[in-house]
């Protein structure tokens, strides 16, 4: 059963007794009363499986605080197994919020993979994996190759298998910010973008609905073909150049979550990864440029 086979009513019974939602190899179980959340979900989740039982990897609760920040300027509470390990944020941040919380879960619990800060989609069978710093241009970049045919495994968490270094999909929404939710919209009128949540630590965020065939295809993994480091740059064309694979291992390193925590496996499948890739850097300016590279890139 998916997210759009409940309904609106029923979705928010649902989500009042507990919602477990499949999210590629995790299931959540998502307690909320909040409208926020329930709009999120019947929009960007429609086509991810939901359970009405069984085990679930995260317990989480997204819900409106006690006392007088119920009424006045209301507030929102992200719960971890009944903990706040977040400070409460306003009503209309409740989606951001849970979206932040299940990266937040994902990023400290699960370190049977090896987690990197990067975003992955794959087309053709390979897969390439956009690390980006803040302003690169990584999500938005990542949201117009999702709407250009290639399938969107993760926006923020590159999950890598300790078993065979093949990329585990999660296929969540993709986070967009601030100029970069109208830069979407122009690229592709037809995208679906949730409600925005403004003055948030990030600005102004909206997320963007994966395609019903990245969601499908969750429990397929892909394998690794390419690290690509982006940039937009105003005016550039879009052109890719060669990146040292040595700097590409350290980069990998320094950015991810449980590196240092796997020890020598950490090192062994970011070694690995790195071997199995070839490792560019990316200028670019217009969004159907970068397409057209990248669809070269991947045939």
């Amino acid at each position: 059963m998916r997210v759009a086979d409940l309904g609106r009513e029923t979705l928010g019974e649902r989500l009042r007794a507990g919602l477990i939602l499949e999210t590629g190899p995790f299931r959540t179980r998502i307690v909320s009363r909040a409208p926020e959340v329930l709009a999120g979900l019947a929009l960007l989740y429609g086509d991810f499986p939901v359970h009405t039982d069984g085990f679930a990897d995260f317990h989480v609760q997204v819900d409106r605080v006690a006392g007088a920040r119920r009424y006045f300027r209301p507030q929102v509470s992200f719960r971890f197994d009944g903990s706040e390990p977040f400070k409460p944020l306003p009503a209309d941040h409740a989606f951001a919020s849970l979206e932040w919380g299940l990266n937040w879960c994902i990023a400290g619990q699960a370190h049977h993979y090896l987690m990197l800060h990067a975003a992955v989609l794959e087309k053709n069978g390979r897969a390439v994996i956009l690390p980006g710093d803040p302003g690169a241009g990584k999500s938005t970049l990542t949201a117009a190759l999702s709407l250009s045919g290639f399938r969107l495994l993760s926006d923020e968490l590159t999950l890598i298998d300790r078993d065979d270094g093949l990329l585990v999909p999660l296929a969540r929404p993709v986070s967009l910010k601030n100029a970069s939710i109208d830069v979407i919209r122009g690229f592709d009128p037809q995208a679906v973008l949730g409600d925005a949540a403004y003055d948030t630590h990030k600005g102004t965020v909206a997320h963007l609905k994966p395609s019903a065939e990245s969601v499908l295809r969750m429990g397929e993994k892909a394998h690794p073909a390419f690290i690509v480091f982006p940039r937009w740059k105003a005016g550039a064309e879009a052109r890719l150049t060669p990146h040292s694979k040595a700097d590409a291992f350290m980069h990998a390193a320094n950015h991810a979550f449980n590196y240092d925590l796997l020890g020598r496996l950490g090192y062994e499948l970011n070694a690995g990864l790195i071997d199995a890739c070839a490792c560019h850097d990316f200028e670019y300016s217009r969004l159907a440029d970068a397409v057209d590279v990248f669809t070269e890139l991947l045939r």
